[in-house]
């Protein structure tokens, strides 16, 4: 049947260096060689892809963080605050601004229409020593007194100017 001629001398080490293009070896490796080539390109671009989410992933969670931190001692200072005001002392300081005195001692009704204890008027003035178990109730002189006699909260001054100068 058909057989190659044999190259000798200059021609075989020329056609050693240089496979010809023809040979069906090459030809069904070029295939192979582009799956191998698009799937490594494709793994590439999949990790890129993957990368870059994980680092938006990373920067989001670094800023919630923050937030979180800085709700968080909003949340802390907002509950000293509460802590301060609803102290004895300062509810007591506040309900003596508002012009309420110690309460008297109190009478209680029991459901079959009975008082047990004997009440007590509030004491007409507040200037005594009292201890901080007594509720404050509002002064009888309060309600009768204008508002210009209760002690007003201190309050920022503001300059007033006169039209004629």
């Amino acid at each position: 049947m058909s057989r190659k001629p044999e190259l000798r001398g200059r021609a075989a080490r020329l056609a050693r260096l240089f496979p010809g293009a023809t040979s069906s070896g090459q030809a069904a490796r070029t295939p192979f060689v582009l799956l191998v080539v698009l799937l490594l390109g494709g793994g590439l671009i999949g990790l890129l892809v993957l990368n870059s989410a994980l680092s938006e992933g990373a920067f989001k969670m670094d800023d919630l963080q923050r937030d979180t931190k800085n709700l968080t001692d909003e949340e802390q200072a907002l509950q000293r605050d509460i802590d301060a005001y609803s102290a004895p002392d300062a509810l007591q300081r506040r309900a003596r601004e508002l012009g309420m005195v110690p309460g008297g001692d109190p009478a209680f009704l029991d459901r079959d229409g009975t008082v047990k204890g004997v009440p007590s008027p509030a004491p007409a003035s507040g200037g005594g020593q009292t201890s901080m178990g007594a509720p404050l109730v509002l002064a009888p002189e309060a309600l009768t007194a204008p508002p210009a006699a209760a002690p007003a909260p201190a309050q920022p001054s503001t300059p007033t100017t006169t039209p004629g100068r």
